[in-house]
């Protein structure tokens, strides 16, 4: 024994570097091997620490709180499979270049592979999924530990936060004792000016000249052009505007992009693809994407490699599931397009008759869809999502679920602005997503509201387990689109199938208010989407926990209205000519 607390002091030496970093939140899914971190957490004092008894659930609150406020929040759990079941929320932080701290404690080497209880080969447990791994070994005094551990936890941070952001896997080895001793720390000081032990400062990728004016010139070339948008488009709307008016192209909007806004935005390109003639009379000569690609498949086939496209990715990611791109430009959108927008000035002859085409298409289509959606029927999908879209406050956060819920939100939100919407978009998993949703409202400060469906909802009902206590301003709803199942699965060939019900819709049968009041959240059934909207339009304050609406919804009468949603547009395509 060396007479000093090491194994404390080296917990707390990476809990003080993080907390000078700008960590400002940590998930604790409890166990006994990682107390000596969950302890330094705890007393630290300078971090929010929640925890979450299922791992899963903490991992996924975890990444909620990354996807809010672009700062990583520590994750901790015990040795074993509490450190396997953070993997699913791994595998969506590298997707989605969301930044997370990920520790899992582990036995030491000596009780490695010798059957000592909870000690699996954790090391590299996440695959290439993590930006960085680091397994440091058990702490130990010796000179020089204090720089090693403070360097190591700043490493951690800047590796998360990239570029590109996403998980960074610790695995940390602690021996007995692992409650602090009452010895003094092993000395391991910070800088005494309070700043940590190594900032790490990022460029920008900025676009050089020759980027801007090849784009520019691209443009100025291509009057038919289209900006395409899904998730992680990284563009203001105020710039996305900016170059739609200089190109004069119309803007073709994922909801989860922030771009669906504007008097640019199409909206309703899903059902305008979907008519026939259309989508061969209106196919542009030119496409600048940026972020992935749409969700509709509709479109994204739409688009296929005959199409001259250029993508813009900043961490030169290959977004590009057909293929398409000619070209790919590795450089920060928002700059890119604000300095092409100045380049080009007015928008190039030949593009008010292309642009103002697909606005009047826009106008009349989206009448058609509002006009079957508003019919006094029953609610389906996307009238709901339409209105959940509608109906809130400006600033507020819209967390919608993969599957049904963001499909629905694609084909029928109307663009607005003032609202962030925000997804799982990276693995397109619908695991974690109440989590997901009370993480975002964590991090935030305005109201929170998740779009689900009802298998998404039951897979992560234990994450409304525990007490919520939101910051002041902020408050949690779940809205949860009951269809008895599987949903999507209805749009699809399986639906044909004698097998469908069983193996597809998979219908539990389940009554989702009791679900959640069982779990203690304030839940009621909402079979009226008039009164939907005027509850989401007066959010509760934070000191009502988590609220939860059940919409009930039929299957198969949604999968008609949305056929008639097509009808009605192809309609309107068929009477312009």
């Amino acid at each position: 024994m060396t007479g000093r607390d090491v194994t404390a002091a080296f917990a707390a030496a990476l809990v003080d570097e993080w907390a000078r970093s700008g960590v400002t939140d940590a998930v604790i899914a409890p166990g006994s091997r990682s107390a000596p971190l969950s302890l330094a957490l705890a007393r630290d004092g300078r971090l929010r620490v929640f925890v979450v008894v299922d791992e899963r659930s903490a991992a996924f609150r975890a990444l909620g709180l990354g996807l809010a406020t672009g700062r990583p929040a520590v994750l901790v759990c015990t040795s074993g499979t509490a450190a396997a079941n953070f993997h699913p929320a791994v595998v969506e932080a590298a997707y989605a270049r969301v930044p997370l701290l990920v520790c899992t404690a582990d036995r030491p080497p000596e009780l490695r592979d010798t059957g000592a209880g909870q000690a699996i080969d954790q090391t590299r447990l996440y695959g290439d999924a993590p930006r960085w791994f680091c397994d440091p070994g058990a702490p130990v005094d010796e000179p020089g530990s204090g720089p090693t551990w403070r360097a190591l936890a700043c490493r951690a941070f800047a590796e998360a936060m990239g570029p590109p952001a996403g998980p960074v896997h610790l695995n940390l080895p602690f021996r007995e004792p692992l409650l602090p001793t009452g010895e003094p720390y092993t000395d391991a000081p910070g800088r005494a000016d309070g700043q940590p032990w190594t900032r790490s400062t990022v460029g920008t990728r900025a676009p050089r000249p020759a980027d801007v004016a090849r784009v520019a010139e691209l443009v100025r070339a291509h009057p038919r052009g289209l900006l395409v948008a899904g998730w992680g488009a990284l563009v203001t709307p105020a710039t996305g505007a900016r170059f739609a008016a200089a190109a004069g192209w119309p803007v073709l909007a994922d909801p989860v992009s922030q771009l669906r806004c504007g008097d640019s935005a199409v909206s309703t390109y899903e059902s305008l693809l979907r008519a026939p003639g259309f989508a061969d009379a209106h196919r542009p000569d030119l496409v600048v994407r940026v972020g992935a690609a749409l969700t509709s498949k509709v479109a994204t086939a739409w688009l296929d490699p005959e199409v001259a496209q250029v993508s813009v990715d900043p961490d030169d990611a290959w977004l590009d599931p057909r293929h398409a791109a000619g070209e790919r430009v590795a450089v920060d959108a928002e700059a890119l397009l604000g300095a092409v927008a100045a380049a080009l000035g007015a928008p190039p002859a030949g593009t008010r008759e292309w642009f103002d085409d697909w606005l009047r298409l826009e106008r009349d289509a989206r009448a058609a869809i509002d006009a079957v959606l508003d019919a006094p029927r029953e609610p389906c999908e996307g009238q709901v999502a339409r209105d959940v879209a509608a109906a809130l406050p400006p600033g507020s956060t819209l967390v919608v679920a993969s599957s049904v819920p963001v499909r629905a939100l694609e084909w029928c939100m109307a663009p607005r602005e003032g609202l962030r919407i925000l997804a799982n978009r990276g693995a397109n998993g619908i695991d974690g997503f109440v989590s997901t949703v009370i993480g975002v409202a964590h991090g935030g400060r305005g109201p929170t509201v998740g779009l689900s469906g009802d298998l998404s909802f039951l897979h992560d009902a234990n994450g409304l387990n525990g007490e919520h206590r939101l910051p002041d301003g902020a408050s949690a709803t779940l809205v949860v689109l009951d269809n008895d199942g599987g949903g999507i699965f209805s749009y699809l060939p399986p639906s044909e199938l004698a097998e469908f019900e069983e193996l597809f819709a998979t219908p539990q049968h389940l009554d989702l208010v009791d679900v959640a009041r069982a779990h203690g959240a304030n839940a009621e059934r909402i079979d009226d989407a008039r009164k939907l909207v005027e509850v989401l339009a007066s959010p509760a304050p934070s000191s009502t926990g988590v609220r939860v609406f059940v919409v009930p919804l039929d299957r198969h009468a949604s999968v008609a209205r949305h056929r008639e949603i097509w009808d009605a547009v192809a309609a309107v395509v068929r009477d312009r000519g």
